[in-house]
């Protein structure tokens, strides 16, 4: 077994690499199969913690040529932990079929990923389902979901109704007032701790993966995230996001409005940090 260390924290620029994570999950099995999405290696993504009991997230099982890719990003971030990249052999990389779900990995390292879905956001005809455990989209993306509301477009978030880290959820309520305003339908799932990160629209685009929508996913941390191209599958993913907000507590302005002093004063906090959160 071979262990390393992703973005270390290194003088003289500590806090910039404090800050600058390696937030992938990838997980390759002898060059044939490929795991990718939301989960760490930890007992709360078991449901093994008290305070969170029930974990929510989405993983993907890959097989097919596609593993090749994924695991080209993983031996690319193991050569910039400083390791030996392994030779190119049938033990690593055995010939694989092309698979039958043509999908396409988009991973970033800080830069990218608000542009696109800013502009497949812009895009939306019909509907928007995201499920994200952190909710600090930034103005341009807020912007981009309130006018595909107020063209008629159905906008629905699904976040966790329990924190797993001081402030963030307060962080996502300056956003709620003006999407609310738009119509915007915001859920919190109260099984657990909902960790997911996926977004759907009009039944056309599926994106699944590692990134929060949030700040620090769009401008700070390497991502990676699946984009899923068959029909089928983006069936799944959005009967999977529409279920889960059936369960779910749907926000509403009397709920909004009678928040805590205490409540408001992190907010006001949280936004002073959302960029580091």
């Amino acid at each position: 077994m071979q262990f390393a260390y992703t973005r270390k924290i290194t003088p003289p620029y500590l806090f910039f690499t404090f800050n600058r994570r390696n937030h992938r999950k990838i997980t390759i099995i002898d060059g044939k199969t490929g795991y990718l999405g939301g989960f760490n290696v930890g007992d709360e993504y078991l449901g093994r913690k008290k305070k969170f009991g029930f974990w929510r997230d989405f993983q993907l099982r890959i097989s097919g040529d596609g593993v090749q890719d994924l695991q080209t990003q993983f031996f690319a971030d193991w050569k910039e932990s400083q390791q030996t990249i392994p030779a190119s052999n049938d033990r690593y990389y055995p010939v694989l079929q092309q698979g039958p779900h043509p999908l396409r990995f988009m991973p970033t390292n800080g830069l990218g990923l608000e542009k696109k879905f800013i502009q497949v956001i812009n895009q939306a005809d019909s509907y928007i389902y995201i499920g994200s455990p952190y909710f600090i989209p930034g103005k341009p993306l807020q912007k981009a979901l309130i006018t595909a509301a107020r063209r008629g477009v159905e906008v629905s978030i699904l976040l966790p109704k329990k924190s797993d880290h001081p402030l963030v959820k307060e962080a996502s309520y300056p956003y709620f007032k003006d999407m609310m305003e738009a119509r915007i339908n915001i859920f919190h799932y109260p099984k657990g701790f909902y960790h997911a990160k996926a977004m759907v629209i009009d039944d056309h685009f599926c994106d699944v993966g590692t990134a929060n929508f949030d700040k620090r996913s769009f401008h700070l941390n390497n991502e990676i995230n699946c984009l899923l191209l068959h029909p089928d599958i983006i069936s799944v993913v959005k009967e999977t996001l529409s279920s889960d907000m059936k369960k779910s507590e749907q926000l509403t302005w009397e709920s909004y409005r009678s928040r805590s002093v205490f409540h408001r004063g992190k907010e006001r906090v949280s936004t002073w940090i959302s960029e580091l959160l």
